[in-house]
């Protein structure tokens, strides 16, 4: 008897591991109790004019200690779920040639 596979379910070494992201912006926002709001800068490029314009994104980030102000340059990472709007965690500090070396997505 032959065993039957199914195709559309991953075997083995088909499975990946889903890459956790990880984004470096600004502490836009630290008046909430262990959540500050980060401001991310991602620069986009219109089509037809091939010109390059800076579109900013707001994410409420966790903060345990809530040791963050506002105009702090900090590291988020994605996470599970904490809240309705609160899906990243705080890594740590940026400091100034650290910044040069991560790529913003």
């Amino acid at each position: 008897m032959e065993k039957k596979v199914n195709k559309t379910i991953p075997q083995g070494e088909d499975i990946k591991k889903k890459s956790i992201r990880q984004l470096v912006g600004t502490v836009a926002s630290a008046k909430m109790q262990k959540t500050v709001v980060v401001a991310v800068d991602k620069l986009k490029l219109n089509k037809k004019y091939r010109k390059q314009y800076k579109v900013t994104k707001k994410y409420k980030a966790h903060d345990e200690k809530g040791e963050y102000k506002a105009g702090d340059k900090v590291i988020i990472q994605e996470t599970h779920p904490m809240s309705k709007g609160k899906r990243w965690i705080v890594m740590g500090k940026v400091s100034g040639q650290k910044s040069k070396d991560i790529l913003t997505y």
